[in-house]
């Protein structure tokens, strides 16, 4: 059964308490954050204090050395450690998992993990980002976690912040089997802005068709469609389409579209003599 608090900090499995409270001195005068200016010594620094605040105690230690890195879903110390979501202290998650209270290292300490009766948080949390057309239109996003990869079913009209959970791809601990937890990011679009459940988007139309009428061919989310522009288009007017912008996923109504004119004006130095006077003469 793999230990991998040992190798946290350095010493065999048989290593006695004095062993393991000089390695555990030598590493932290190495790692702590006041002396050590690298961004990555304050992570060091709290696997360190973690792993002697079990490996020092020896009610904690004979939990480890039962379970080992089952604690842990299964992983090592460090990957779950760094695998952890940025905005998770992992002082506070250890603590959720084995308990609070206990006394804490001589260092800035650690905390201390309590008993291991605590509840056992086995849900694991991601971020990712898709594409602005998945969060409007759904689709798949393929996820890799835990040395797996599997789709993600992306609903119709996700925002950004929103959580997905999936069922039983968490940690794993005894048997049990946690949950996915995905905060989703939707990435900006070029073409479109989103307000609430409509959508906005420019679009080109030339000036001959502006003043006389016409049509022009618009792509949106779901497909091309042929606009139909009056004639005496102004720049900046908004044309509607119903029921084209977002789904909303508490109503199942959907949103509009509305394409907003930009009207193109051609280059007076490549039209021809005798139109730029006559428009100088009209206009």
């Amino acid at each position: 059964m793999a230990k991998s608090l040992y190798e946290t900090l350095g010493v065999s499995e048989s290593a006695t308490p004095e062993e393991i409270k000089k390695a555990y001195r030598k590493l932290a005068r190495k790692y702590h954050p006041d002396i050590n200016k690298d961004p990555e010594a304050q992570e060091k620094f709290k696997e360190i204090n973690a792993a002697y605040e079990v490996l020092s105690d020896e009610g904690k230690k004979a939990q480890y050395v039962q379970y080992g890195d089952q604690m842990f879903g299964g992983q090592n110390f460090h990957d779950f450690a760094r695998g952890q979501s940025a905005n998770i202290d992992i002082e506070e998650l250890l603590r959720s998992m084995f308990g609070g209270g206990g006394r804490s290292s001589g260092f800035g300490g650690f905390g201390g993990f309590g008993g291991f009766g605590g509840q056992v948080d086995l849900d694991l949390q991601i971020k990712i980002t898709i594409p602005f057309v998945v969060s409007i239109l759904g689709g798949k996003h393929t996820i890799n976690v835990n040395g797996s990869s599997f789709d993600v079913k992306i609903p119709a009209g996700i925002k950004s912040g929103e959580t997905l959970r999936v069922k039983r791809k968490g940690k794993t601990y005894n048997g049990q089997v946690g949950d996915l937890l995905i905060k989703v990011e939707v990435a900006n679009s070029e073409d479109y802005e989103r307000k609430g459940d409509d959508l906005y988007k420019t679009v080109n139309i030339p000036l001959k068709t502006a003043l006389f009428g016409g049509s022009v061919e618009i792509e949106t989310p779901e497909k091309n469609v042929s606009l139909k522009v009056p004639k005496n288009t102004k720049n900046s007017q908004k044309f509607r389409l119903k029921g084209k912008g977002v789904v909303n996923r508490k109503t199942m109504l959907s949103g509009d579209l509305y394409l907003v004119a930009n009207i193109i004006l051609p280059d007076v130095d490549s039209m021809p003599a005798d139109l730029v006077a006559l428009c100088q003469e009209k206009l």
